[in-house]
Parts: structure tokens; sequence; C-alpha cells
């Protein structure tokens, strides 16, 4: 099978069961945008603070990707199973860090200056949300582990159930039936919760059954804590994981200052994040695809092959971005009304989503280059410009120029400027990643010369 064709096969498969998760927040919010637009604010609210925390945990294991695939690609099965079994001891911490920070929200809802009459819903909500995040949390290890092994279909297959699972559930569980009212849209959050729990006991069932995972020999008695290696997954992981919480926060964050702007607004932006959302799952399976592939042929010696790869799997990343992006132009109005039943919020939706199909470009580009630099074990670079762009011109600067002005600019109180630093800043991040990837790639063929 030809390089290529290998990485659309596993892209295509793992943006499959990409999709099928993304598609339980699109579920969420077409539902609470059917059930009032406030349920759609207080999901918009929510759904932003559990994000920026839930990425960047999932952002650390998900950056132990390249690990277990160089391991896999050195013929080195039993040291993946070890490697697994020392990673539960870092999913454990981040996941009771991160059920603290959801039961406590008080402070980010205050600082955001988020209506005092959203706290309640956007408090229970998020109460929901911390009991699965040790589940979600659980399973990104066994998705991260499949997707190293080139196994993607497996967790796919469980991500595809689980949507059949969730659509009828947060129905059901939010606008109830007969004579039951129905939990609002705090019952989207006890679907996701019910679902995340199915789909972790099946993958720990497939883990213990199928083939393919027997080499590694996972389920023997856990070894003690490795100092040494568990120091190598923090250096690894946790720059990768505050760059995705960086990057994820500047675009969450924006509803969160936009919640000042009225519910309109703040429900017409969460269609376009929404959208967004959906588009970033393509370069986000590619970058999943290229990094396993290019790990691989790193851990069995082939520096060279390892490039081609790379450089592979970003130009077929960018090509269908420039289709998607075209696509989302041409069908914005009715996407926009197949979110909203109310036709202002539509409308005001149809306009940003123009913005969108800009930023999807830029981030298809610096989404792979982002998964690739970790094979090359580069964390720290990105963190700072991810921090310096996104937070700094993207997010102050949108920020600046909505609502007390920019330079020559007056303010421009619009959820339109946000949209327009972000993607400024964006396609500069894109640009430096790009030569970030290029220098790596020399430095290493420079020293194997």
């Amino acid at each position: 099978m030809r390089e290529w064709q290998w990485l659309g096969r596993q892209a295509g498969t793992v943006l499959v069961g990409q999709l099928a998760v993304m598609a339980f927040g699109v579920t969420d919010t077409v539902i609470a945008g059917r059930y009032s637009p406030q349920a759609l604010a207080v999901l918009a609210v929510a759904t932003s603070i559990y994000v920026s925390i839930y990425v960047a945990l999932n952002g650390v294991m998900q950056a132990l990707l390249p690990v277990w695939a160089e391991l896999h690609g050195a013929g080195r099965p039993r040291a993946v199973g070890r490697s697994v079994r020392q990673a539960l001891y870092l999913g454990a911490v981040l996941a009771l860090a991160g059920m603290v920070v959801l039961g406590f929200p008080q402070p980010w809802l205050r600082w955001a200056e988020v209506p005092p009459a959203l706290w309640p819903q956007v408090q229970a909500y998020l109460g929901v949300l911390a009991l699965a995040l040790t589940p979600s949390l659980a399973f990104r290890m066994v998705s991260t582990l499949s997707q190293s092994l080139g196994q993607a279909r497996l967790v796919t297959l469980l991500q595809a159930g689980g949507l059949a699972v969730k659509i009828p559930l947060s129905v059901f569980l939010t606008f109830g039936a007969g004579n039951w009212a129905g939990l609002g849209v705090v019952g989207c959050a006890w679907a996701t919760l019910a679902v995340q729990l199915l789909m972790l006991a099946a993958g720990l069932a497939l883990l213990a059954t199928q083939r393919e995972f027997r080499p590694l020999r996972l389920w023997r008695r856990p070894e003690r804590p490795d100092g040494r290696q568990l120091r190598r997954f923090v250096q690894l992981g946790v720059p990768a994981g505050l760059s995705v919480m960086v990057e994820v926060t500047s675009f969450t964050l924006m509803t969160l200052f936009m919640a000042r702007l009225g519910q309109t607004a703040l429900a017409s932006h969460q269609i376009a994040a929404n959208l967004a959302a959906v588009l970033y799952m393509m370069p986000l399976a590619m970058g999943i695809a290229a990094s396993a592939r290019t790990g691989y042929w790193l851990g069995a010696g082939e520096p060279q092959q390892a490039r081609q790869t790379a450089w592979l799997g970003l130009r077929m990343a960018l090509g269908t971005a420039l289709v998607s992006a075209c696509m989302l132009v041409l069908l914005r109005a009715p996407l926009a009304r197949a979110f909203s039943a109310d036709p202002v919020v539509a409308a005001m939706a149809a306009g940003w989503l123009l913005w969108v199909a800009l930023y999807h470009v830029a981030d298809a580009v610096q989404a792979v280059c982002a998964f690739l630099l970790r094979c090359w074990r580069i964390t720290l670079s990105p963190l700072l410009i991810y921090a310096g762009l996104l937070w700094g011109l993207g997010l102050w600067g949108g920020y600046r120029l909505t609502y007390h002005g920019w330079g020559p600019w007056p303010a421009q109180p619009s959820v339109g400027s946000f949209w327009g630093a972000a993607v400024l800043a964006l396609a500069l991040v894109a640009v430096l990643f790009v030569w970030r990837l290029r220098r790596a790639m020399q430095q290493t063929a420079t020293r194997n010369a």
C-alpha cells in the first residue's frame, strides 16, 4: 500500500470517529437551540469552560501517541504495554485536577462577566461534566493507544455507537416524555456522562479481547511509578497539553468575552464555533494519522521516510481544507438555518461563517504541524508561539478591537471583530509552525549525516 493510501485510510477512519464525538456537541447545540435561546447561551458558556479544561488534559495524553508509535515501529510491544501502565498514573492526576476546576467554576464566570442569570444552569451543567471527565480521559488513552498501533477502526466503531446512544438520550433527558418535563439543557450533560461510561467499558473490553493488543501484555499488574519515564511524559505532554489549551482557550474564551454582547450574538457565535470545530476534525484526523506513521518510521530507523510522510500528510490536509472552506462559503446560509429556528440568529451566524472558512485553512496547517513537531519532541516553541499570537494578537486583540478600539480603529462591538483577529493570529501561527518543522527536519538530517 502506498504511503498516501495508508494516510488517507487511517485519517479517514479517525475522522469518522472524531466526527461522531464532535456530533455529541453539535447534537447538544441543536437541541439547546430548539429548546430556547437561553439554553443555547448556557450551553455556549458551559461548553467553553469544559472544553478549555478537557482539551488541555486530553492534549497531555494525546502527546504520548508518537512515543507509543516509535516503540511499535521499533518492534517492542512489551515496552508499549509498560509505557501505557505508567501513563495511568499521569492520567489519574490529570482527572483529579480537572474535576476540581470544573466543580468550582465561579472564578471563570465572574472573571468573564457572565450574566448572573446564567450561573445556576451553567454550574449544574459543569457539575455533571466533572463526573464525565475521568471516563473521558480514560477512553482517550484507549483511543491514543489504538491510533499509535494503526488500529483506529476499533475505537471508531465505539465512537459511532456512542453517538447512536447520545442523540436519543439527549433529546429524552432534555425535553422529557409524557408527563415528565425533562431536565432542560442539563439533560445533555447527563447523556454525555452515560455515553462516556458505556464507551469506556466497551474500550476496555476491546483491549482485553482483540488479538492486536495481546503482544502488549497490557493486563499485567501495574509497575511502581517510574520517575524517569513519568518525567519524560511530563516534559513531552505538559507543554503539548498547554499548547492545546492555549489554542482552544483562545477560541473558547471568545465565547466568554462575547457574553456581554447579548444572547443573540452569543447564540450566533455558538453556531459558527460549532462548525469551525467540526471542520477541525479533518486536520485533526490527518495530524493523528501522520504523526503515528511518522513516529513509526522514526522508531524503525527510517528518518528520510519519516520526513517524506510528514510533508505528505501536511499537503493532504491543506488540500482538503481548501475544498472544505469553499463548500462552507457556498452553503453558509442553509447551514446556519439548520442550527437555529430564530431567523435573526441564523442570519448573523451565516455572516460569521465567512470568517470560519478563512480560519479553517490556517487551522488545518497549524494543527497538522503541531502533531508532527511532537514526533521530533518539539513542544516548547509551539507553546510560546501559541501564547504570543493566539492569546496576544488573537484574543487580546479581538477584545480590544471589540470593546475599546485598537490603534486607529474605534471600538467595533461585534462578533466579527473577534473572528477577524483570530484569523490573522492563526495564519501567522501556521507560517511559523511550517518554518519550525522544516528547521527540525534539517537539524536532524545534519546530525545523522
